[in-house]
C-alpha cells in the first residue's frame, strides 16, 4: 500500500513539475501546423517552400521517402510546351538545376561540351534565362532535398494516410489526418498533392475516374476515341491477335482486350497507361545489364515481335538524351513500356493492390527490355543496339536501379468549383480567375488494346492535339465545391475533364499550382475565409509578385 502511494505521489510531483513534459509524451503522435501537406510529389515540395516563405508553419506528410515524384523519378526530358509561362518556384527548380550543371562536378561522365543541349522544343540548357530544363533524376532529388533543407521545411516520410478513417472533417473542414502510424497531423488548411488524390477522396469531395463521355463537356477529344490514331502508339500493319495467326480457336495473346472498346466518343472507367520513365545509359563504365525478371513470359511480347518482324524500325525513338551519357527513356511505339489496359483499379485500390499493380508493371517492363536484348525473334540490328544499352548504376541506388515512382499520368480528378475542358485550353470558352498557365499539348496514351472487327489488333485512347497556344488555368480547379470542404486544396488531381487534364498533367504545371495553391491557403488563413471564398485581385496580385504567369 506504501508503494503505491509512494509511486502516486511521485507521479503527482513530476506533473506538476514538468507538465508540458509529460503531455509530450503523450501527444508525441501529434502534430500541428498551419498548412499541412499530404504528398511528396515536386507540388508538395514547392508548396511547402511557398507556404515557408509566406511565414506560416507547413508540414509534409509524405507516403514517398524520395522526394519529387515524376520530376525526381525519372522524368528527366520535361515536357515544357512554352517555357515562357512557366515562372514563380517552378521556373526557380529549373533555375537551379542550369546552376548545377554549370559547375564542373556535375559531368563526372559526359564532357560537358560533348552534350548535345537539345531538348522538347527547346534548348536544354538555356543561357539567357538561366534555366535547364533537362536533367538526371538524382540531380532533381538532390535539388528537391536542398529545397527542404534551406527552408527548415517539416518532411514526414514514409507516412500512409489511414484512408479508411484518418481523415477528421467537422463543419465542412477538415481538421486533421491520421496516418497508418497512428500519427495525427492537425492544421487550418490541408493540401493534397499526391497523384491519386488519396485525401481529397478521403474528406468527401467528389472525384472522376475515366474519361467522360464527349457530351458530357461537349468535347471532341474526350471519350472513347476509336479510329483516331495520332502518334505512332498503334499497329501500322495487320497483326492477328491470336496465338496463332488468324486462328481464333488457338486464344488471344496476353494483354488484348476481347471486350468491345466502346462507341466512339462514349464514356468509361479506363485510364490510360502507365509505364516507368527509366534511366539508361550505354556507357560502359555506367551500366547495369537489364535485369531478367522471376515470372518473365516471352508470349507477353508476342505483339511486339511481330510488329518488329513488318519491318518496323523506330524503336529507339525515345531514348530521349539527358546528361552523362543518359536517357530519359518513355514508351514508344505499339506496344512498348506502357501496360495498357492493366492499371484500371489503381486509383482506387487499396495499398496492397497498388503495389500489386505496381510490381506488375515492373515485371512487365523489365521483361520487355529483357526480351528486345535476348530474343531471337528481334531484327539483329535492334537486338545488338539493344544489347549496349541498361540501367544507370548510380541512379535510383536503393532500388535496384529501377525508378522509385511509377508514372501515375492519371488517377482520380476532382470535380471542383470550376472544370476545366477541352474547350478552356483551346480558348472557346474564358477561364476565369487565372493561377496560372500550362502549354503542352493534350497528350492521352493508350487505354486500351482490343480486336477489331476485321480480326487485327488495335490500340485505343492515343491522343495529341495541339493546344495552340498556352491557356490559362482557373482557382476553381483547385478548390472543391464550398459545401463538400472549405479548407481543402488540390493541386495535382485538378478538376478538370480527361482530355484537359492531358496537357495539364505536366511536372512543371504541377509545380505552379503546388504555389499557387499554398498562396490561397495564406490569404485563407490570414483573412479567416474559406478556400472558396479568398478575395481573387489579392491573389492575383500575390501570384505575380512572386513571378507567376497567369496571361499570356
Amino acid at each position: 500500500m506504501r508503494k503505491i502511494t509512494y509511486v502516486f505521489v511521485l507521479f503527482l510531483t513530476l506533473l506538476l513539475t514538468f507538465p508540458n513534459a509529460i503531455i509530450s509524451q503523450n501527444k508525441a503522435s501529434d502534430s500541428t501546423a498551419d498548412i499541412i501537406i499530404y504528398g511528396g510529389t515536386s507540388a508538395a515540395i514547392i508548396a511547402a517552400v511557398e507556404a515557408k516563405k509566406s511565414g506560416k508553419s507547413v508540414i509534409v506528410v509524405s507516403p514517398d521517402i524520395h522526394l519529387g515524384g515524376l520530376t525526381s523519378g525519372g522524368l528527366g526530358w520535361t515536357d515544357t510546351g512554352d517555357k515562357s509561362v512557366i515562372g514563380g518556384l517552378s521556373r526557380d527548380f529549373y533555375h537551379r538545376v542550369y546552376l548545377y550543371y554549370n559547375t564542373k562536378e556535375a559531368w563526372n561522365w559526359q564532357p560537358k561540351e560533348a552534350y548535345g543541349n537539345k531538348g522538347q522544343g527547346t534548348r536544354a540548357m538555356d543561357g539567357e534565362s538561366r534555366t535547364m530544363w533537362i536533367f538526371e533524376p538524382h540531380v532533381a532529388e538532390l535539388i528537391f532535398e536542398d529545397f527542404v533543407k534551406e527552408y527548415g521545411i517539416q518532411v514526414e516520410r514514409d507516412e500512409w494516410l489511414n484512408r479508411q478513417n484518418g481523415v477528421k472533417v467537422e463543419n465542412g473542414k477538415i481538421i486533421s489526418i491520421t496516418t497508418l502510424s497512428g500519427k495525427t497531423y492537425s492544421g487550418k488548411v490541408f493540401l493534397d498533392a499526391t497523384y491519386e488524390g488519396d485525401l481529397m477522396a478521403a474528406a468527401g469531395v467528389s472525384y472522376h475516374v475515366g474519361r467522360e463521355a464527349g457530351s458530357v463537356y461537349n468535347e471532341e477529344w474526350n471519350g472513347v476515341q476509336t479510329g483516331v490514331l495520332h502518334h505512332k502508339h498503334w499497329f501500322l500493319s495487320d497483326i492477328s491477335p491470336y496465338v496463332v495467326p488468324g486462328d481464333s480457336t488457338s486464344g488471344v495473346l496476353p494483354r488484348i482486350s476481347t471486350v468491345s472498346p466502346g462507341n466512339k466518343h462514349d464514356g468509361d472507367d479506363k485510364i490510360q497507361a502507365y509505364c516507368f520513365r527509366t534511366c539508361m545509359t550505354n556507357h560502359e563504365a555506367n551500366r547495369v545489364p537489364f535485369p531478367k525478371p522471376e515470372n518473365y513470359d516471352p508470349l507477353q511480347y508476342e505483339l511486339l515481335a511481330r510488329s518488329l518482324a513488318t519491318g518496323r524500325d523506330d524503336f529507339f525513338e525515345k531514348f530521349d538524351g539527358i546528361p552523362n551519357y543518359k536517357t530519359d527513356t518513355n514508351n514508344h511505339g505499339p506496344l512498348s513500356s506502357d501496360n495498357i489496359g492493366m492499371n484500371y483499379d489503381y486509383p482506387e485500390a487499396s495499398y496492397d493492390r497498388r503495389k500489386e499493380i505496381i510490381k506488375e508493371h515492373e515485371d512487365y517492363q523489365q521483361g520487355f527490355y529483357w526480351f528486345v536484348a535476348n530474343d531471337p525473334r528481334v531484327p539483329k540490328d535492334i537486338q545488338m543496339e539493344m544489347q549496349k544499352w541498361g540501367l544507370a548504376k548510380d541512379e535510383f541506388t536503393d532500388n535496384g536501379n529501377w525508378p522509385h515512382q511509377i508514372y501515375v499520368r492519371e488517377a482520380r480528378r476532382m470535380i471542383g468549383q470550376f472544370i476545366m475542358t477541352e474547350n478552356e485550353l483551346l480558348k472557346k470558352r474564358p477561364t476565369p480567375n487565372p493561377v496560372g498557365m500550362g502549354s503542352y499539348t493534350m497528350d492521352s496514351h493508350n487505354t486500351q488494346r482490343y480486336i477489331k472487327a476485321d480480326g487485327f489488333v488495335q490500340n485505343e485512347g492515343d491522343i495529341g492535339v495541339n493546344t495552340k497556344g498556352p491557356y490559362a488555368i482557373s482557382y476553381g480547379a483547385l478548390v472543391p465545391k464550398k459545401e463538400e470542404c472549405t479548407n481543402l486544396l488540390v493541386p495535382v488531381c485538378v478538376s478538370s475533364s480527361h482530355i484537359a487534364f492531358g496537357s495539364m498533367r505536366m511536372e512543371p504545371v504541377f509545380m505552379i499550382l503546388g504555389q499557387s495553391s499554398a498562396v490561397a491557403a495564406v490569404l485563407a488563413i490570414d483573412n479567416n475565409v474559406t478556400v472558396q471564398d479568398v478575395d481573387y485581385e489579392m491573389l492575383k496580385n500575390a501570384l505575380e509578385e512572386k513571378g507567376q504567369v497567369l496571361k499570356k
